[in-house]
């Protein structure tokens, strides 16, 4: 199990890289600071849905 896909491994502040809606197709990733954690299980198969900070939406694909 990828740990970007566990809500627990990710907090309020960490620094990821997630996608968005509109890069799904390219896989380009976009760097940012997590504001908010959107999904509420435990685990999603695609990523845990998060807010950066900056307002953007998209799914955790790495954890730096």
């Amino acid at each position: 199990m990828n740990e970007s896909n566990t809500r627990k491994n990710i907090k309020p502040g960490s620094n990821v890289g997630i996608i968005l809606k509109q890069d799904q197709r390219s896989g380009k990733i976009t760097q940012g600071i997590v504001k908010k954690i959107l999904t509420k299980s435990s685990h999603h198969p695609h990523g845990i849905k998060v807010q950066l900070k900056d307002g953007r939406v998209g799914r955790v694909k790495e954890i730096h």
